[in-house]
């Protein structure tokens, strides 16, 4: 039994060393500087495999590429910096079963993505890499949104995760943030695109969430370890967030942000769009009432989307469960009536007052209690109405 299990033992390590092996030509040649997702795939489709790639002559491979570039692959392209590096990424892969490094060849590289013309040869993945390939929503938006443009965005997702979807997004501030924690509140499934390597939290404050997404979703990057955010890394991102999905929903973003280039790599990829209108007197509507003029779906609630993408979602969505209705027997006549008056925008003390007919002593008791029942926010500026 002893020299059995020694035997599986030995074939597990020649496996494994021989996985490792071909995995390492793959990062070996994402290393080499100035080899992009589109040349990479390029001497791909020539060559079939990295090992081939690396062992053409410069020769060979001036033909499609800058002459230095050509001489860093052709030449001897593990450097000291290099090797260090596949050492450092192979104890990070063996150190958690959660941990895992997918190749545009392997199984488990999501069929979506590999569609589009430039995407990434590796993806270096914490968590499940099967979800990657689930029927995914991405939702975007502001880094600071206003108070209902977050709880929108948490409620979206929230709603949409119960129907099945997985919700994508980009771990950032804001709507991203208020995406993925609506998903994880409805024990859902959610996928965070990074701009860094899957190693770094970024920004730090979202630690805890990173954690959370890791046990029940995956965290995803094209970029190798250890690699820190730069402004030029976020576009590059914004496309896988967009390739993995069916479609991208925006929710307030200004005219010129990094949503819009996400909704509109969506538009280049074949996905649909979709924006959340809002007041026009609020900045960050401007961006969603563009896309909208563009040809974007209107979107006032989660069914808005799950209607659009049926014929695509019809075999795996749940049936929703009705949601509960506020009556008037929960609630008092004179709190609805205050309700009535809010509308969806923040709304002033005084202007409430004005609205309602209610002094400002009475009208500041309702709204007390109407904060203790969750259905209304004190933010600057005033009131908002959440539910």
């Amino acid at each position: 039994m002893t020299l059995e299990l020694t035997r599986q033992h030995a074939e597990h390590q020649a496996s494994q060393q021989q996985e490792w092996q071909q995995l390492s030509q793959w990062l070996l040649l994402s290393f080499i500087p100035g080899l992009g997702a589109v040349r990479y795939r390029s001497l791909l489709k020539e060559f079939g495999h990295p090992e081939a790639i690396l062992s053409a002559s410069f020769q060979q491979l001036k033909a499609g590429l800058p002459d230095k570039l050509a001489q860093n692959i052709a030449g001897n392209p593990e450097t000291p910096d290099i090797s260090e590096r596949l050492t450092y990424t192979r104890n990070w892969l063996e150190s958690s079963e959660a941990h895992h490094i997918l190749s545009v060849s392997c199984p488990d590289y999501p069929a979506r993505l590999k569609e589009i013309p430039d995407a990434p040869p590796l993806l270096y993945v914490v968590g499940n890499p099967k979800l990657l390939s689930e029927p995914q929503l991405a939702i975007v938006g502001s880094r600071r949104p206003t108070p209902q443009g977050g709880r929108l965005a948490y409620d979206l997702a929230l709603e949409l995760g119960k129907s099945g979807l997985v919700i994508t997004s980009g771990l950032a501030l804001g709507i991203d943030a208020a995406a993925h924690q609506g998903v994880l509140s409805s024990y859902g499934s959610t996928v965070a695109v990074l701009g860094t390597g899957v190693d770094q939290v970024y920004p730090r404050n979202h630690r805890n969430l990173y954690s959370l997404i890791a046990q029940q979703g995956a965290i995803v990057s094209e970029f190798p370890l250890g690699t820190s955010a730069s402004p030029g890394h976020f576009p590059r991102r914004n496309r896988i967030i967009s390739g993995l999905s069916l479609g991208v929903l925006v929710v307030e973003a200004e005219q010129k942000s990094g949503s819009l280039i996400s909704a509109r790599l969506a538009a280049e990829q074949g996905r649909d769009v979709f924006a959340v209108p809002g007041s026009v007197l609020n900045p960050l509507s401007k961006g969603c009432h563009q896309l909208l003029r563009e040809g974007a779906v209107l979107v006032e609630s989660h069914e808005d989307i799950l209607v659009e993408l049926q014929p695509l979602l019809e075999p795996m969505l749940e049936e929703e469960e009705a949601e509960p209705e506020i009556v008037s027997d929960v609630i008092n006549s004179q709190h609805l009536h205050v309700l009535d008056c809010m509308g969806f925008d923040v709304a002033s003390m005084d202007l409430l007052s004005q609205v309602s007919g209610l002094p400002c002593e009475e009208l500041s008791v309702v709204l007390t209690e109407l904060e203790m029942e969750g259905l209304v926010q004190s933010v600057p500026g005033g009131f908002l109405r959440v539910r």
